[in-house]
């Protein structure tokens, strides 16, 4: 690893260096922070609930505290609109303060009692408790496309603090003074609450090395990411190779295919097709719910559909890329993609006028050459979309039934199409976490029913959600307390239930 090197993060719109030097964490940074956070671990974890809701709340009123000048470093650090970021500030402290109301009601514990019968035969049964506790310190990756809702007080930060483990955040190295200003909000809110030294750490880096030292440290318990596959790929193996194997939710990116099922595109072939160019370039494509893959069947209602997208992508602006990397990334998949035999460069928008500016394109390709290319499923992250022409409904089911994991599918249809394409929808459930209907995929609700997440290689962790509450239970494990005595029960656990939380007593769930 590099010792106390330093770096600064770049202007994307100017290719310019901002103010500010940031030191690159040295092995021994990584492991005093990871000893800070498993200290904090012993004391965090049985923190009542009342005390890790008020931290949470706390910690968004800090951010909020932060004012204007947060979103005006956010923007030099990644080109994003102030609007956009305003938004994304609201989410942040939104989701934040949604967990402070999980664990104040409770019941996430999963607490589960079966009573003693010292009477059953032919065998007694013991008094048999369950619940849910934390894993212990959290590593979290902040993702370049989400400064502030996936970054260093995003979801996982928060699903994890909620759980009551202690994090350790790796902050991206494009925004390192946005990490550093919300790292700066949440040390208040520590001193504030109360909470132990350590409960939160960040650290800085701008090599692979820092991030291998952290996910490596044996008194990590669990990694939380959001970026690409190679990246979260990385890290799984890291963790796994491990003397200790630990879990690693990685949110890899996906194409999030969307079928328009003929009768839609009949009724409103060019209404969906303004949707879709909108959903395509918005925030440059960058976001991992970018619809990436459209298929719909050969007709005259295709024929208006086209011409509609192409139409209006013809007058999107080129939009600044958050680094000069992924628009590096973004050009060389392009390029990749027109390399392909049979695929024709549909429709495009207006040239760059900056360097690091990224133009929406529209390919095309038919449904036998979409079958031969493996390569036109994968995911390029930026404003690009592949329109799959299909002839018939076995197409559609074909092409489905190809599909690698996904984060989301889109299906537009009418009452009839629905009911002649069950199939395809019965395939799309098994490939996605989330199957939205006459929708599109961009746009991610944080709420209680919200899955982002979905097979491999989407994630790592297809039994998981990065997004909405049960996110929280990616950093907890069941424990089973059998003929404990009263005393020594967690409040969770007990006969009169304290907390006034749901429980499974022998059966049935009650709060008595």
């Amino acid at each position: 690893m590099s010792t106390n090197t330093t770096f600064q993060a770049t202007n994307p719109s100017t290719n310019e260096l901002l103010d500010g030097e940031f030191i690159n964490a040295t092995a021994a940074g990584v492991d005093e922070a990871v000893r800070k956070a498993s200290i904090a671990f012993n004391s965090y974890r049985k923190k009542d609930k009342e005390s890790i809701a008020n931290f949470l709340d706390q910690i968004a009123d800090e951010i909020l505290n932060l004012g204007d000048a947060l979103l005006e470093r956010c923007h030099l650090e990644t080109g994003l609109p102030l609007g956009r970021l305003q938004g994304e500030r609201g989410r942040t402290m939104n989701q934040l303060k949604l967990f402070a109301t999980v664990v104040r009601e409770g019941s996430w514990v999963d607490a589960r009692i079966d009573t003693a019968l010292p009477e059953r035969n032919p065998m007694p049964r013991a008094d048999i408790r369950h619940m849910l506790i934390p894993l212990g310190p959290v590593a979290v990756f902040g993702a370049s496309n989400f400064p502030l809702a996936f970054s260093t007080a995003g979801g996982d930060t928060a699903s994890a603090l909620a759980a009551g483990c202690p994090v350790v955040v790796k902050g991206h190295p494009a925004h390192p003074g946005t990490a550093d200003m919300i790292d700066k909000a949440i040390q208040k809110a520590i001193k504030a609450c109360d909470m132990p030294e350590g409960t939160f750490t960040l650290i800085h880096g701008n090599s692979i090395a820092v991030g291998e030292a952290l996910v490596k440290h044996p008194d990590i318990k669990a990694v939380g990411f959001t970026g690409s596959h190679a990246g979260g790929i990385a890290l799984f193996k890291l963790a796994n190779n491990r003397p200790e194997p630990i879990p690693v939710f990685s949110e890899m990116g996906s194409t999030n295919p969307v079928f328009i099922l003929p009768r839609a595109l009949k009724q409103k072939g060019e209404e969906i097709a303004g949707g879709m160019a909108d959903s395509v370039a918005l925030g440059v494509g960058q976001f991992c719910t970018n619809p990436g893959l459209v298929f719909a069947q050969k007709s005259d209602a295709l024929e208006s559909y086209k011409t509609a997208i192409k139409n209006k992508v013809s007058e999107f602006p080129a939009g600044i890329m958050l680094t000069p990397g992924i628009k590096q990334s973004y050009d060389a998949g392009v390029s990749r993609t027109l390399e392909i035999n049979e695929v024709d460069d549909f429709a495009a928008g207006l040239n760059p006028e900056s360097p690091n500016s990224g133009t929406s394109r529209i390919f095309k390709t038919s449904i036998e050459n979409f079958l031969r290319n493996a390569s036109l499923a994968e995911e390029n992250f930026g404003p690009s979309s592949v329109l799959v022409e299909a002839t018939n409904k076995a197409d559609l089911l074909e092409a489905a039934q190809s599909l690698k994991g996904h984060l989301t599918a889109s299906v537009f249809g009418t009452d009839e199409d629905f009911e002649e394409h069950k199939d395809l929808i019965d395939v799309l459930e098994l490939k996605v976490g989330r199957v939205v209907v006459n929708g599109y995929p961009t746009g991610v609700e944080v709420c209680h029913a919200m899955v982002h997440g979905g097979p491999y290689p989407a994630t790592t962790a297809p039994q998981s959600t990065s997004v909405g509450t049960n996110a929280i239970k990616r950093f907890v494990r069941p424990i089973c307390f059998q003929s404990y005595p009263k005393v020594l029960l967690p409040e969770e656990l007990k006969d009169d239930n304290p907390l006034n939380i749901w429980r499974l007593v022998n059966g049935e769930f009650t709060k008595a």
